[in-house]
């Protein structure tokens, strides 16, 4: 009997299992190949815009994919470095040896947790309550909770033009009979689509016609625990390109041969990472698209083609590759193919992750109908944990959207749905300028304690860097910078404006071009980390801001205090409008903050609930 079993050894599948037994569960991971452990199958990076903070949430949770990254890159920088904390965030090119490999040893030196390899195709469910798996071959095992983190094998089929070859990714054996026992408890599916571009071999690539892009001078790191050092100066760098208009006739002239516009394909693909001939198609106007060459190993000579998924048949591909500046000589190692499978309608998951209709049973990544590395681990991270707090009989770990953009992703996708594969964008979170890339830890540490998914040294360097930040904002706020002449020959030295009269360093920070490196450099001389000056200019610098977006916070938080029965019969409320009243029959909302997030219920519906709630149930 084990108190957690996780279906999956993907991305989520991998922080749910390492949290689950961290926490001190019996857990056992059930993958169909334990050396596709940590695999990506995609693109070989960690992070990017808004995932790259998912990433640093992970991690402040006591995840693994922060720490494994940083292990593992080849490549690594902020992006729209130049541009305002909320939109910053890491991306790291991995390597596709090294991080699996790494991943797969953390799990392997996981307390409590045991690794199998077996195809799980059924649950045991008893009076709608998960008890446990069985295997493809038969075998039972007991369990207290399930974690289902299946990616894209529920029945993937491998698309390349009308070719439809049954298989998850690299052609591994899918999971034939799983999402059809989900139908019959139940569950709602979806069939969804995902692709991947081809991959390209390296001296077949004329590198001099491309625009090179290197990874920052700067050392960067994901994780908020480990120093871990690299040299700068050894990052692999990657190649930029565009798209042609000989490219984009060879698309138009074949889009019937590709098997999403020649009817081959019956799931709904991702909107905002579309295959290249979506692209032609709905940006018409565009002369070019972006494409980057990043290397996938120091082990092997593929390159990945960034921005270039298709499903074009073997012929097109070829013709489309050697279409683009530096590819005309291409030897292509992997063809490019969509990849559809099954997944459950999210509207059917509580906020927890625990399914609506089986008890126990926790969903995570893909199967919920999102896409990329990073949304799969934010939820699996969530699922293994919750998965404890329920065997533990205590609350579940709900995050907030002012609370972390895996709030933001899991209240989206249990309270709006989707009908296509979901990715984190920053303009999905409305609290963007809080929730950044430099304070997750600030954000959710305390949370990681209180559940005990981190260690207590964890915890207690922690409290040392708040405790630091709290002493550095005092000193800047009770010290004053007295402006006498060597003073203001350093500020005209370096074209800023001398300050008129003394003034404190807080204050003095608040001006645009005054970093507090600047100060640190010529007046403060303290020996302070870098992550934590970037913390504390940030502050400072857009303190107006932030506290505008608190107060947003604190109107949203009066609705989330509102909860809403679980047996609230949605019919006796009365005036309700007719579709406000179906989409709150099918979500079930827990609170009025997310009944006034569905779409097509109103404020005048949410004006009429919260006067039903006074009157049935006493809700002030």
């Amino acid at each position: 009997m084990y108190d957690v079993i996780v279906v999956g050894g993907g991305h989520a599948g991998c922080e749910a299992a390492h949290i689950a037994a961290k926490m001190g569960c019996k857990t056992l991971l059930a993958t169909g190949n334990i050396n596709n452990i940590g695999d990506m199958p995609c693109n070989p990076s960690i992070g990017g815009t808004a995932k790259g903070i998912i990433v640093r949430e992970v991690d402040a949770l006591g995840g693994l994919m922060g720490k494994i990254a940083d292990i593992s890159h080849l490549q690594i920088k902020m992006l729209n470095n130049s541009k305002g904390p909320a939109v910053r965030s890491l991306r790291a090119q991995a390597d596709k040896i090294t991080y699996p490999k790494n991943m797969r040893e953390a799990l392997q030196k996981t307390e409590n947790l045991t690794i199998k390899e077996t195809m799980i195709e059924d649950l045991i469910v008893e009076e709608n309550s998960v008890k446990g798996v069985v295997t493809n071959d038969g075998e039972k095992i007991l369990s207290k909770t399930v974690i289902l983190t299946t990616g894209t094998y529920l029945k993937g089929n491998i698309l390349i033009g009308s070719e439809n070859t049954p298989g998850g990714p690299h052609g591994e054996k899918r999971s034939n009979f799983l999402s059809d026992k989900l139908k019959e408890y139940g569950l709602k599916i979806m069939r969804l689509k995902t692709g991947t571009p081809q991959r390209i071999k390296k001296d077949s690539i004329n590198f001099a016609v491309m625009q090179e892009e290197k990874g920052d001078n700067h050392l960067w790191k994901f994780s908020f625990d480990d120093d871990y050092q690299y040299k700068v100066e050894d990052q692999q760098s990657c190649y930029l390109i565009y798209t042609n208009e000989k490219t984009h006739q060879i698309i138009r002239d074949n889009l019937k041969k590709s098997a999403m516009y020649g009817g081959y394909a019956t799931g709904i693909g991702p909107r905002y990472c579309p295959s290249i001939e979506d692209k032609i198609v709905r940006f018409a106007d565009k002369e070019r698209h972006q494409l980057f060459l990043e290397p996938e190993s120091l082990y092997y000579d593929d390159w990945y083609l960034q921005g270039f998924s298709t499903s074009m048949p073997r012929d097109i591909q070829e013709q489309m590759v050697h279409s683009l500046k530096g590819l005309e000589n291409a030897v292509i190692t992997k063809y490019a193919y969509a990849i559809e499978y099954d997944a459950i309608d999210p509207l059917q998951v509580k906020p927890s992750l625990e399914n609506k209709v089986l008890a126990n049973l926790f969903t995570a990544g893909q199967i919920n109908g999102t896409s990329g590395y990073e949304e799969a681990a934010g939820q699996g991270i969530i699922a293994g944990i919750n998965a404890v707090l329920k065997i533990r009989e205590e609350s579940p770990l709900i995050l907030k959207r002012n609370e972390a953009y895996i709030g933001v992703l899991i209240d989206d996708l249990v309270t709006k749905g989707t009908a296509e594969p979901y990715r984190m964008l920053t303009s999905r979170a409305e609290f963007r300028l809080i929730l950044r890339s430099d304070n997750a830890d600030l954000r959710l540490r305390e949370y990681a304690h209180q559940v005990g998914s981190i260690t207590e040294e964890q915890y207690q360097n922690f409290l040392n860097k708040k405790e630091t930040i709290e002493k550095y904002l005092k000193f800047l706020k009770e010290n004053r910078l007295k402006v006498t002449d060597k003073v203001k020959e350093v500020f005209t030295a370096n074209n800023l404006d001398v300050p008129r009269t003394n003034i404190s360093y807080y204050d003095l920070l608040k001006r645009p071009n005054v970093t507090l490196t600047f100060l640190e450099d010529n007046f403060i001389h303290d020996d302070i980390n870098l992550e934590i000056m970037e913390q504390i200019e940030i502050e400072i610098k857009y303190e107006g801001y932030i506290n505008k977006a608190y107060k947003e916070v604190a109107k949203l938080l009066k609705l989330e205090e509102k909860s809403i029965p679980d047996d609230i019969d949605y019919d006796k409320v009365k005036n309700l409008a007719n579709e406000a009243r179906q989409k709150l029959k099918k979500v079930r909302p827990a609170t009025i903050a997310q009944a006034s997030r569905i779409s097509g219920v109103n404020p005048v519906d949410i004006s009429v609930l919260s006067i039903f709630l006074k009157k049935e149930y006493n809700h002030e």
